[in-house]
This record gives C-alpha cells, sequence and structure tokens, in this order.
C-alpha cells in the first residue's frame, strides 16, 4: 500500500502506547518564501510577537539567482490549527512574501 493510501488510524497503529498521539504536543510549521528585503523578516516576526508567541525555531537563507530570495522556516510549538492558519493567511498577505506553506508535526511531551 502506498504511504499516500493510509488512513490516520493506521498510520498510528504503529506508535508505542508509551506515546500516543493524545500525549503529543504540536508544532506548527511555516514555510515562507519572500523577496530578500531588509523589512520581511520584522513584518513576518511581528505576527507572531503581536499575539505574544516566540517561534521555537527560525532559520533563514538568503537564496535565488543573485540573492534576490529570502527563505524563511518558522516553528511555533503548541500552536492550535485555527490559530496557525490564520497566521498562515496573514502571512501571504505581508508585502513581498511570495508563497507561505504550512504543516503540523507532532512530538512527544517530556513527562
Amino acid at each position: 500500500m502506498a504511504a499516500h493510501e493510509l488512513s490516520s488510524t493506521e498510520f498510528f497503529a504503529d506508535r508505542s502506547p508509551a506515546t500516543p498521539l493524545a500525549a503529543a504536543e504540536t508544532v506548527y510549521c511555516f514555510s515562507i518564501l519572500a523577496e530578500a528585503e531588509p523589512g520581511v523578516m520584522p513584518r513576518v516576526l511581528e505576527l507572531f510577537a503581536k499575539r505574544g508567541l516566540v517561534p521555537t525555531r527560525w532559520h533563514s537563507d538568503v537564496t535565488g539567482r543573485e540573492g534576490r530570495d529570502l527563505s524563511i522556516d518558522v516553528q511555533v510549538n503548541g500552536l492550535d490549527v485555527t490559530t496557525g492558519d490564520y497566521i498562515a493567511r496573514c502571512l501571504r498577505q505581508v508585502f513581498q512574501v511570495e508563497t507561505v506553506l504550512t504543516s503540523q508535526k507532532h512530538i512527544a511531551r517530556n513527562a
């Protein structure tokens, strides 16, 4: 069976009883492609800061031909899907932001 055909029940069937999905913390991930301009990073960070959120990970690289693109990867622990989706919509409206992709991952909570 191809991986894309697995249901969520089948996918998580391998999880050990020590780390059930309910005990996992959700990490909301944003992948942003923008023009490499000085004002982009503060405008992106502002969307998190005005909600009292501090990203747990932030990585950015100047990429593309002649360094014209800026790639930013941001992760926020414990962010619910509704708020994460709203922030993604806001990011897509930021001047000089071209693309915003999102995903969520689950990590085991430390007891």
